[in-house]
Formats: structure tokens, sequence, C-alpha cells
């Protein structure tokens, strides 16, 4: 598997940074302009740019649909075995691939960076007489039907965090009330008029609307609480919930082992720099850096609970 394979040692590489024949830089962005992907893509080379990191030009694509699949289908067929070929993807894709039933096997490419997360929070509207997220699970437990919840997609990393949170109560994830929204604004809209009960999207999204009063946030699906936004984790209420809207690198299939170790030590390099610090802080977005075969059994796990998840609530086979 691509994921196991061994590359020279990043100590290796970092020393030939710069001297190596620069080659064409190709990468896909496999959403519209101005979202997540794209501006992860954009604003990583640009940093990496400002802190000399790779300084050569870089040829940016735009294929948006179905989740990523739809760029991720045209860059298999185009780039594979490319040693400068890198494509933009996240925890968005894993769920599409096997939603779309894509040919698309992540096992093939070649795992460089993951780069960022926004993760999650589950609200109320701020006169619910919800005050916690175990009055809202022991609701959904009652009746899930009755709890009808929005988010973002289906099979979407919002719908993916609150069937985790449903298996770890005892909720079968079949049975919860799961309404896909176009937008968190269209989420928020929904929970104040009351055709939602609850709502759950990144803290980006969300935070803004307490602020103003008009929802309550009843948990957070990070590890630890987040500085400024002064809400339990699930894992306080005492749900094993975890998760996050990451964001990362994918090489190529094929590209030599050379020169995706190139990439992992200049992504390596991007993540300790000042430029890229900046970057998280002005974007609002978290470190959540891996790179190279951890990051690749990283991706396999992901496959693996996504999958499950997806089965679980009747959306997959």
């Amino acid at each position: 598997m691509m994921f196991l394979k061994t590359f020279l040692t990043a100590g290796t590489v970092v020393a030939s940074i710069g001297t190596m024949a620069a080659a064409d830089v190709s990468v896909m962005l496999p959403a519209n302009p101005g979202g997540g992907w794209d501006g992860t893509g954009r604003q990583a080379f640009a940093a990496m740019n400002e802190a000399g990191i790779y300084t050569e030009g870089v040829n940016f694509t735009n294929t948006g649909g179905a989740g990523g699949t739809i760029g991720l289908a045209e860059f298999q067929n185009s780039q594979s075995d490319k040693p400068d070929a890198l494509a933009v993807f996240g925890a968005i894709t894993v769920g599409s691939i096997m939603l779309n039933s894509s040919p698309i096997d992540l096992s093939t490419y070649t795992p460089i960076a993951r780069l960022t997360a926004e993760h999650l929070v589950i609200a109320v509207d701020a006169k619910s007489e919800i005050q916690t997220l175990q009055e809202l699970v022991d609701a959904m437990k009652a009746d899930p039907g009755a709890v009808p919840v929005g988010g973002g997609s289906a099979g979407g990393v919002d719908h993916i965090a609150l069937a985790l949170l449903a298996q770890s109560a005892g909720v079968p994830v079949a049975d919860v009330n799961y309404i896909p929204q176009a937008s968190g604004a269209e989420t928020v809209t929904g929970i104040v008029n009351g055709t939602l009960k609850a709502g759950i999207s990144g803290i980006s999204e969300f935070q803004q609307f307490q602020d103003q009063g008009r929802i309550r946030i009843l948990g957070l699906t990070a590890a630890e609480r987040r500085p400024g936004l002064d809400v339990p984790t699930f894992k306080e209420a005492g749900y094993d919930v975890e998760i996050a809207n990451w964001r990362g690198i994918l090489g190529a299939p094929g590209m030599p082992a050379e020169n995706a170790a190139e990439w992992i030590a200049r992504f390596d390099q991007l993540n300790e720099s000042e430029q890229w610090k900046k970057v998280l802080e002005t974007q609002g977005w978290d470190a959540f850096y891996l790179s190279g075969p951890p990051f690749g059994e990283f991706i396999a796990a992901e496959n693996t609970r996504i999958g499950t998840v997806l089965k679980d609530a009747g959306l997959v086979q």
C-alpha cells in the first residue's frame, strides 16, 4: 500500500531542498474558488513562498463537485506518477467517495501532510428548554424522530459527528433525524424558527451567532476546551466522540519516493514557520499537523470509522 511506502528521512531531504531542479508543480483544488480547500491550498503555498521554503511557480486547478471526488478523479487520471502533483482534500472526501460510489481509492495516493482542522459544535436556540448536551441526548433517546438536527450535507462531517454521538449514547444511528442544510447560517435560521431542535457545524459558523445571543452552544467535538469558548467537550459530557473537519495534502498515486519525501519535508518546514502560524491565526484555523506514513495510517483509520458510521446510518451498503 502506498501509505506504508518507506520515504527518505526528512533530515536527508531538507538538505536537498533548493538543490534539485525545479519541476512544474500542479495542485488540484477539488472545490470551487473561495472555499476551505481552495483557501488551504493557496494560503499554504503563499506562506511557503514567503518563508523561502518553495519559491517556484505553482499551477492551481479548481474542479468542484461531489465532495471533492470529481476533482480527485480528474487528478488521478491526469497526474498519476507525476513527481510534483499535489491535491488538497479533507474529511468530507472520505465519506463522499463512499456516498458517490466513486472508484477513488485513497490508499493509492501518497500521504503528504494533514494541515488544519476545525472542530464542530452542537447548538440549540438560546431560548430552548434544553440547557445541556445531556438533555439533548436524553430527548434523542426518548424519541429520535422528534429531535430534528440540522447540519451540512448527508454523510458529511456534521452528520458523522451526530451519528457518533448517537452511537456513544446508545441511540440507533438509523433513527437519528438529521436534516441537511445549505449553510451554517441556514442551520441557525432553522434552529431559531423552530424547524430544527438543534444544529451542528464548525465553530467559525456558530460562534458568531452565540455571541449575538441567537443560539446556545452545548458541546464541542475537540479533545480539550477551546480558549474563548466556554463550552464543555463531548467527552466531558460522557460521550467518547472526537472529530474534526480536517484538511490536508495528498501526492499523486505513484509519486516517486524521493519527491514524496521532499514534499513532506517542505510541509514539515511550513508547519514550523511563522508565516504559516500567521495564516492559521488570521483564518481561524487550528493546527492539526501530521505528515508522511502516519498521515496515511490516519486516513485509513478515518476511512474505516466513517464507513462504519455511514453503514449504520443506512447511507451506504
